[in-house]
């Protein structure tokens, strides 16, 4: 996959841009309570949809249904009321809804279609969500995604002056997207519709929403900053919108702005579980916003207040049912405080985190705990600790294969990461470096899920590592600064690129390395010997 580096220079400027004043971000007004989407039913409903579909356009899932149910038991013959019912249960760019979750849109999607108030052009949105929900005990997820879409795309087409039905289309290319399209043709079609938008609608929350989503990529990060800055000021509120402009902070490595979005994020969304279930739950949103968060403090070098989000997260007792982002970071977190800090002895020692939730159900996150092990293990000289966990991530890739490509494909970028690491251990390092490189490139092909800041550990960065380790300098740089050209600002990353120009002989490179390091880390509690060495470099 090749990208454009993110230089040094877009990023300061970046960072500027977020105290110009003038700009969309700032004439946002504090709160929108409503988008302009018109419906047929009464004054009443009408007023309250509007609202209803607001707090869908930030994904608000739990809101937005209590908000569309009002409206249908208010006015049961309000079709559109229905439609909205049916939307709130499926979450188009976070999991496949469960199957009771599908009963009840599909349920909802009856009522809509038998009720008398609807226009044409009402009957249309109900038949596109109807795509998806059509045969659901017969037809996989995707195929009903891409069902959905191009049944949007239609109602798109046939009402040209219809904004909400332009908006809910670009979701529907965002949601079909694969993650093997290293083109990000459905992600570039969606920026273009809702940027056009955003010109007439520049504080629609669905807008900046899904502007966010279509440039979070390494790729199309640099274009998306403008709506991460506007986002949470249209929704201050809400948990995700929140939390939402950290997707680009964290593509950009705009490390404090990430930690002030999650931070904010995180304590909306406690104030909204703790309203409901009371204190020590969580949800998806609170778990979610704690993995950018953690993976933030890292990167600045802000090892305790990491720490501290790992301990919150073993803290907590009640949660909702089990989902994909929840359980990427339910198993992300205590892997990621190990694997990011390289102390081995800790990895070696992971355990599922034991806060009542069904990790089992997502082999490929626990995937990740068996690979945090069997990194620890290898490299604390426990050969028949990192064997078994190589094995567990065969098996576990084995039970991927055939149901869910992407993740299987994620596992074995893991597996084969791992295996590499044991066979230098052993001695064989030319193995290892063909099992570490093959492991990178399989990572290449893939765009990382919308679940996570970054994998535990990327598998580039460990190839970086393990040529460096084998004084292959020259080579260990070409591969840290083409994660640099993916993740800016990663601490390991700048430290290696530091380590190996030195070797080199690149005092300019390193010098620079170094120079970044020193400015981005921010310190709390006792300082990372790392910083240390890039002083130490700079004033000799």
């Amino acid at each position: 996959m090749a990208y454009h580096r993110i230089s040094t220079g877009f990023v300061a400027a970046a960072l500027l841009a977020l105290q110009v004043q003038g700009s969309r971000a700032e004439a946002a007004p504090k709160v929108i309570e409503e988008v302009d989407f018109a419906i047929s039913c009464g004054p009443m409903s009408q007023q309250a949809f509007k609202h209803a579909a607001w707090t869908l356009h930030s994904f608000w899932y739990p809101e937005a249904l209590k908000q569309f149910t009002a409206i249908a038991a208010s006015e049961p013959g309000c079709a559109m009321a229905y439609w909205g019912i049916a939307m709130s249960h499926w979450y188009p760019l976070w999991y496949p809804p469960s199957p009771a979750a599908l009963k009840a849109g599909s349920d909802a999607i009856a009522k809509a279609m038998a009720a008398p108030t609807q226009t044409p052009r009402e009957a249309d949105y109900i038949a596109a969500i109807a795509a998806f929900y059509r045969d659901n005990d017969k037809l996989d997820h995707r195929t009903r995604a891409v069902a959905y879409e191009k049944a949007m795309e239609q109602v798109y087409e046939r009402y040209p002056d219809d904004r909400e039905a332009a908006v809910f289309y670009a979701l529907a290319l965002n949601a079909s997207a694969l993650k093997t399209d290293n083109t990000f043709a459905n992600q570039k079609k969606a920026a273009e519709i809702l940027n056009k938008i955003w010109k007439e609608e520049p504080n629609h929350p669905g807008v900046v929403h899904y502007l966010i989503h279509s440039d979070d990529s390494p790729q199309l990060a640099a274009a998306g900053l403008d709506a991460a800055i506007c986002y949470a000021k249209v929704a201050p509120d809400v948990p995700h919108a929140l939390h939402m402009p950290s997707h680009i902070f964290t593509r950009l490595g705009m490390w404090q702005q990430s930690i002030d979005s999650n931070r904010a994020a995180q304590t909306a969304a406690l104030n909204y579980v703790h309203k409901s279930r009371g204190p020590g739950s969580y949800d998806q949103e609170t778990l979610h916003t704690m993995d950018y968060l953690e993976y933030a403090y890292l990167q600045i070098a802000q090892d305790g207040p990491a720490k501290e989000v790992v301990d919150e997260l073993v803290g907590f007792r009640q949660g909702e049912g089990g989902n994909l982002a929840a359980a990427y970071a339910i198993a992300a977190i205590p892997v990621r405080y190990a694997l990011e800090r390289r102390d081995w002895l800790a990895a070696a020692a992971l355990s599922e985190p034991t806060i009542g939730f069904p990790l089992e159900r997502f082999p490929w996150a626990e995937a990740m705990i068996a690979y945090g092990r069997a990194l620890g293990n290898a490299q604390t000289g426990n050969i028949a600790g990192a064997e078994a966990g190589i094995g567990r991530l065969k098996s576990l890739e084995d039970n991927l294969k055939g149901s869910d490509t992407y993740w299987a494909n994620q596992v074995e970028v893991q597996r084969l990461a791992a295996a590499g690491i044991l066979a230098h251990v052993r001695g064989d390092d030319k193995t290892a470096v063909a099992l570490v490189r093959a492991a990178a490139d399989l990572d290449a092909t893939m765009d990382k899920h919308p679940a996570t800041p970054s994998s535990v550990l990327p598998a580039r960065a460990l190839l970086a590592d393990l040529l460096l380790e084998l004084k292959q300098p020259a080579a260990a740089l070409i591969e840290y600064q083409a994660m640099l050209r993916t993740d800016p600002n990663r601490f390991r990353s700048l430290l290696g690129e530091a380590r190996a120009a030195k070797q080199t002989g690149d005092s300019v490179t390193a010098h620079d390395a170094y120079r970044k390091l020193v400015a981005l880390s921010k310190p709390v509690g006792p300082a990372r010997p790392e910083l240390a060495e890039a002083r130490s470099y700079l004033t000799n």
